[in-house]
This record gives C-alpha cells, structure tokens and sequence, in this order.
C-alpha cells in the first residue's frame, strides 16, 4: 500500500488495519509466552511428582555409588528387575544411572553401560542438586532409542543422594509414557490461545468502536469543513472578480475624466483663450484712440489683466491634457514632468528612477503616476517654495515605489491652497482605485515633506 492510499483511507480503516496487527503480533508473543509458562509449570509438576515416587525406588539401590563409581551387578539386575515390572514398566520405558562424574553405570540398554556422553546442561542442575525435566526433547546421542518409540516422553534428571550425609552420588535419569500429559498440554494451549485472541479481540473491537464513532465525526466535520471552504473560495472568487471589475471601472473612470479634462483644456485653449487674445488686439488698437493719458492708463491696465488671463488660461489647458504617455517608457514619463515643471517653475528636480522600460503599466497606471508626480511636484513648489525637489521610483515585489521630495516647511507646517490642483483626496481616491495607497509624511532626514506612492503592479494591471 502506497502513503498515498493510506492517506486515502478513513481513520478507523487505517487504526483497523493497524490494530489488527498489532493485535496478531502481541496475540502471537503473549500466547508464545503463556504456552511456554503453561508448560514449564506442568512438566515441572510432572517431573517432581514422578522423582519423588522414583526416589523411593531407585535411591536405595544406587547407595554403592557412595563407595565406589560403579554398581554391582547384583544392584543392576535388582534395578532392572523392579523397574522391568509392572506398575513401573507400564509408565517408564526405559533408564539411566549416572555417577558423580556422568558415566553410564547401569541402563536398560546394556550397551550404554560404561559409556560417557558428557555433561549436559540438564546433568549439571541434577548434579547440584535440582529435579530436572524435558518434555518431547530427545535430540542427542544417547537419547535415540528412546526417540525412536515415536511416543510422547517426560525425560527426567533426579539426583541421587546418600542415605546419611546428603551428598549427591549419582543422577538417575528415566523416561515416562506422557500421552496423558501430551494431551493435557495441546488442551491447555488451545484453551490459552482462544483466551488470548479472544481477550484482544474484545478490546480490539471496543477501541475500534471508539475510533469508528470519532472517525464519522471527524469525517463529518470535514465534509462540513470542505462545503464552507468550498463557499469561502467562491465569496473570495466573486470578490477578486468584483475588485477587478471595480479597478477596472476606475481605471475606465480615470481614463474617461482624463479624456473630459483634456477636452476641458483643448476647449479653453481654442475658446476662452482665443477670444482674449482677439480682445487684447482690440484693446491695443482702441489705446491709440485714447482722449487722455489717463484713458490710456486705463487701457493699459486692462490689457495687463487680459494677457495674465491668457497665460492662466493656457497654463490650465497645458496642466489638464496629458502628453503622450502611452509610448513612452515610466522614466520617460517620470522625465516628462520634472522637465515640464521646471520649465514652468524655474525649480529643478532631481530625478532617480530604476524602473524597467518594460515594466507592466495599465493606462489607468500611466496616468496615476504621471498625475501622482505632477501634483506631488505642484504641492512641493507651492508650499514649500521648489526647493530641493526630487522623484525617486523603483519597482520592487510586484510594487511601484514612487517618492516626490522637497525642502520645504513639511506637511505639519505648510497652509492649504484652496486653489491647489487635484488635491491628495483626489490622488488618494485615484491610487485606491488601483489597488494602492498614497502617504503624505515629514521628511525622515531632516526638514521637508515627502508624497509616497505604493501601486500593486498585478492589480492595477487587471
């Protein structure tokens, strides 16, 4: 199973699966280990009721190892003979008599008699002093003929000790029929092992309810989670959707009054103006026919007032029409309007611009900036008298950076104009439109006032 699909699966699916096997890997140890304490105890059970009789009959014929290593023929015959006849022949088919030093010195089989297999782990505990017992385990040499009976055996190790002082002698060692024992066992595991799957299946399956009946809620709750994300995304689509349409719309707006101011200055230049100027021809032939200096002095002062009208009105035309911005590069507007303010003004502006030729400008774009730096630079020489103006713009994250700086008194100290060009409200309504803001701040390096725009170039594109 792939991470992928078992991410895909419920969370009470993957704590089933995962329960299950930790349920078969626990049932198999504890089963593993009961069985094995289940046997233990009952072969060690087995093993000292079975010495304890055995004791009583093979300890008095093995005293002769207290004196000498070996027994006398007349002590294996005895023990053959009471172990070769019944009640006793009916459960042990067969034993072994052993010295302090492990060898064979009487068995059922003859030929083993004499013979020294070595010291086992089992020979050893008899020999200091424990019973020993093994169940079905006749895997060495000197077992092979008991193995080959194909019947279940308890082989037990039970130390001999002499009569008076204690010591251990010798170690009789015999092999008991155990198809009663056998049984009991293969009963008592089948028993432990239904136990043990049956106990972890119970809280198994109670966890697994827990989980299941936490896994609908959650699944719930998810279902319920992923409909208000879904309707949250589509709010959040149809407002994206909405704010683009709004910008869109200011930008049209903008481009529309722009259009309207720039027909506004075309129509004064073309009206208003040419009529005062045709009036102020008038008024200079009419001075000829003046009665008196003072009717001249009149004139005068009228012609004054009419070629002052003229030039307020030509400067209004110029500073309502928009030059060609849409061919020429964000330095090059920027450039357009230092140059156009200090022909205007007589203030130079100190001009800093790292913007792209072929950074991505809407019209609606174009036109804020070039209105931003104008009025900016306007506010900057009226207020602050032109001194030490500058521009500095540069892109950076997807924004424009546009700064316009003067060394006048600052924005704390400065009065309105009434007269004043858009005004920042008219500025800050049209940056807002477009995604941007607008900021009228004191100086940070000493006197003066700075205008900062921030234009987020992919809403403002959109």
């Amino acid at each position: 199973m792939t991470p992928r699909h078992w991410t895909d699966l419920t969370l009470a699916t993957r704590f089933a699966i995962a329960c299950g096997v930790v349920m078969i890997v626990s049932a198999a140890l504890i089963g593993s280990f009961v069985d094995h304490r289940i046997e233990a105890t009952v072969v060690r059970n087995n093993a000292d009721a079975a010495a304890l009789y055995m004791d009583s009959v093979i300890a008095p014929l093995g005293q002769e190892l207290a004196e000498d290593n070996r027994l006398s023929p007349g002590a294996r015959q005895a023990l053959t003979e009471v172990l070769g006849a019944p009640p006793l022949s009916d459960r042990v088919v067969s034993y072994k008599l052993r010295n302090a030093d492990g060898v064979l010195v009487a068995a059922s089989d003859p030929e083993l008699i004499g013979r020294d297999f070595g010291m086992t782990d089992e020979l050893r505990a008899a020999l200091a002093g424990e019973v020993i017992a093994t169940f079905e385990d006749l895997h060495d040499e000197e077992d092979s003929g008991e193995a080959a009976l194909g019947v279940p055996l308890l082989e037990v190790y039970s130390p001999i000790r002499e009569a008076w002082s204690g010591e251990i002698i010798g170690v009789a060692e015999f092999y008991e029929i155990a198809e009663v024992l056998h049984g009991d066992l293969r009963t008592v595991r089948l028993l432990s092992w239904l136990t043990v799957i049956g106990v972890l299946t119970v809280i198994g399956g109670a966890l697994y309810l827990i989980v299941l009946q936490g896994s609908r809620t959650i699944v719930a709750q998810q279902g319920e989670l992923t409909r208000q994300n879904a309707a949250l995304r589509a709010l959040s689509d149809r407002n994206a959707g909405l704010r683009r349409r709004v910008s869109q719309a200011a930008a049209r707006a903008a481009a529309l009054n722009e259009a309207t101011l720039r027909g506004v200055g075309a129509d004064l230049h073309d009206g208003p103006a040419q009529y005062m100027g045709y009036a102020a021809l008038r008024l200079d032939g009419l001075r000829r026919h003046a009665p008196d200096d003072a009717a001249r002095a009149d004139f005068d002062a009228v012609s004054t007032a009419i070629a002052d009208s003229i030039r307020e009105l030509r400067q209004i035309s110029r500073g309502l029409a928009l030059p060609d911005i849409e061919r020429r590069t964000p330095c090059e507007i920027l450039s357009g309007v230092a140059e156009a303010h200090s022909a205007r003004t007589g203030a130079p502006v100190a001009l800093d611009c790292r913007l792209a030729d072929d950074l991505p400008l809407s019209e609606a774009a174009r036109i804020c900036l070039y209105r931003v730096a104008q009025e900016g630079l306007t506010n900057g020489w009226r207020h602050g008298g032109g001194a030490d103006q500058s521009l500095e713009a540069h892109s950076a994250g997807g924004t424009l950076h546009l700064a316009v700086r003067d060394r006048g008194p600052g924005p704390g100290q400065a009065q309105p104009d009434p007269d004043g060009g858009l005004g920042l409200a008219g500025l800050r309504d049209r940056v807002e439109s477009l995604g941007g803001t607008v900021v009228l701040m004191p100086r940070g390096d000493g006197p003066g006032a700075e205008l900062t725009m921030i234009l987020d170039l992919e809403e403002s594109h959109d």
